[in-house]
């Protein structure tokens, strides 16, 4: 783990050496001036030599702005190097991420991956600055003050062997136990930012069923939680004060007893025993910054972890040695496709699923809620790989395909579309990069997106917000049919796409299908048999099997699930989506 870490210090590994070096100095420089205060004090105050107060006093300020400035030079480059560092995290984080397949995105949780990138980040940054710094800094200044004490007086040193045996037997108690309480905090943090994202993703649902004062008390209970272990962790270290205080005022009453008594023998100097009271509180002051490092790299020790996970996480699905680079054709080939979801429940999600589709073909699929249709056409793209069995697109496993090539080929259009901050132009765009805006306005008439588009003010320019917020649910899904139909694909997957689209529409953008992508093959998944009895075949899933594969009208004659749910349609004069036991849709 440190050492993947380290790796990513990279460019601003100059500066992490840099920085200690500079803290090194200013260590050295701030050790060296109760020294010089004490000539000050016996040379020139206690004898009344003005020049040797000059002398002296000229020596100290300089020592003072050598520190200053060595001090100064000491937090640039390690704030360089800090922030650089956790640039370099997140960067490396977030790209490792885009590699994931979705079993390796469902291992993870969103608000597990967004903590890691900022809370767990942050956290190893500060962490890293003050090791730069202060690990550096502590230990150096403790050993630098005591080595001067010893030279000063042997005999009182004792004292501050005595201080730093005490304070830090305490510091350590107190530590050792706020260590435990701040490596489970994090994992509150996820529980936190679960609640947020939550809430916030699905507010017209929570304000349309006045849920508001629900989800305050879901999130409050998260906020305590956390409260509540911030609170117990930094109820101990707030014990390092006092502790401290009272060790270091302890000291300064036995140095200034036992000081006096030895500047009244003449074994001791006035200007020593004020060096002295200056060292002991460096020295104390060093142990304490020594505590608040274990705290940090506790925390930091569970955020790194966390990290790690990322970093280090496999991506289940990768480019074969030497893939092939074209798909010839939209033909798909399942050969008994078993598949099951390696975060789930255990069971298969498909179960030997055969069947043929030719390129140019339109397959409508129907079945109950968790009955495997979207888990089929989400193995089509190599979204996820098969447990069993063979799965070819154009004649060739998919398993032997350019992950690029392939999903290049392959245009998917959810129910749950996602537009993203920008204007329409741009989205459309994320189908074909360097379309042209006649490019863009095809693929919109032939999604039907075209008449909405033109009553905006702005046209094709018009600013989309955030997750398409300032469209419909009918004209978001008609938007990214356009973006899809950019791809130029071989195969097209519209999983429940057109489910916010009025029938009228629906029936316009299946027609326009048939006239402008002829060759390409359609799936088209949907609840409306309407949306798909017109579909050269129609595949009826029941609970991850194939129930049926025929025509509308053949399995009218042959299919119980499909008389079942063509009779409730029919009889309701609606939509109907069969609720089948067995788990959600995937």
């Amino acid at each position: 783990m440190l050492k993947t870490l380290y790796n990513l210090i990279g460019e601003y590994k100059r500066a992490a050496l840099i920085a200690p070096f500079f803290t090194a100095l200013e260590v050295v420089m701030g050790v060296l001036i109760p020294y010089v205060t004490a000539s000050i004090i016996d040379k020139g105050i206690m004898t009344g030599d003005i020049q040797k107060i000059y002398y002296y006093g000229a020596i100290m300020v300089g020592l003072a702005l050598i520190s200053l400035y060595a001090g100064i030079t000491s937090g640039k480059y390690s704030a360089y190097a800090s922030t650089g560092f956790a640039y370099n995290l997140r960067d490396a984080m977030y790209k490792h991420v885009q590699t994931f397949s979705f079993s390796n995105i469902d291992k993870f949780s969103t608000p597990g991956l967004i903590t890691r990138m900022t809370t767990d980040v942050s956290n190893l940054q500060n962490a890293f600055q003050q090791i730069i710094r202060v690990t550096v800094r502590a230990p150096l200044m403790l050993i630098s003050c005591f080595s001067m004490s010893v030279f000063i007086n042997a005999k009182l040193s004792l004292i501050f062997i005595s201080a730093m045996l005490i304070l830090g037997v305490l510091l350590f108690l107190i530590v050792s136990r706020t260590m435990k309480l701040f490596s489970q905090v994090f994992q509150r943090y996820d529980d936190l930012n679960s609640s947020v994202q939550e809430n916030i993703a699905g507010i017209r649902v929570v304000k349309s069923f006045v849920r508001e004062d629900y989800e305050k008390k879901k999130f409050s209970k998260a906020a305590t939680n956390l409260y509540n272990l911030f609170v117990k962790a930094e109820s101990l270290l707030a014990f390092n004060n006092p502790v401290m205080n009272l060790v270091v005022y302890g000291c300064i009453i036995l140095l200034s007893w036992f000081g006096a008594k030895l500047i009244v023998a003449d074994e001791l100097t006035t200007g020593e025993l004020t060096s002295l009271l200056a060292y002991v509180m460096n020295i104390s002051m060093s142990l304490m910054m020594l505590s608040m490092i274990f705290v940090m790299l506790t925390m930091s020790s569970a955020s790194a972890k966390r990290i790690f996970e990322v970093l280090t996480e496999k991506p289940s699905i990768k480019n074969p040695k030497e893939p092939h680079m074209d798909v010839s054709d939209g033909s798909i080939d399942f050969e008994h496709v078993c598949f099951a979801y390696e975060n789930g429940t255990g069971e298969n999600a498909l179960n030997d699923i055969t069947l043929h589709i030719q390129s140019g073909e339109t397959i409508g699929i129907i079945g109950g809620t968790g009955s495997g249709k979207s888990s089929l056409v989400n193995l089509i793209s190599r979204l996820y790989d098969v447990k069993s069995g063979v799965l070819r697109v154009g004649g060739r496993d998919v398993r032997e395909y350019d992950l690029e090539t392939l999903r290049n080929s392959v245009s998917v259009v959810l129910q749950k579309n996602i537009l993203f901050s920008g204007t329409i132009l741009e989205n459309l765009r994320w189908g074909k990069e360097d379309a042209t805006e006649e490019e863009c306005r095809e693929a919109c008439r032939i999604a039907c997106a075209d008449e909405f588009i033109e009553q905006f003010p702005q046209g094709y320019h018009t600013h989309i917000e955030q997750g398409g917020t300032n469209v419909s649910g009918g004209q978001k899904q008609r938007l990214c049919l356009a973006r899809a139909l950019l791809k130029n694909p071989k195969i097209l997957i519209l999983d429940d796409s057109t489910s916010a689209v009025d029938t009228a529409t629906d029936a316009k953008i299946r027609t326009a299908f048939a006239s402008a992508i002829p060759d390409t093959t359609k799936l088209i998944i949907s609840q409306r048999i309407l949306s798909m009895q017109n579909a050269d075949r129609i595949l009826v899933l029941d609970h991850g099997q194939i129930s049926g594969f025929d025509t509308h009208d053949n399995l009218l004659r042959t299919n119980q699930i499909y008389q079942d749910i063509y009779r409730m349609q029919m009889e309701n004069d609606g939509d109907f989506d069969e609720s089948k036991e067995g788990g959600a849709e995937a």
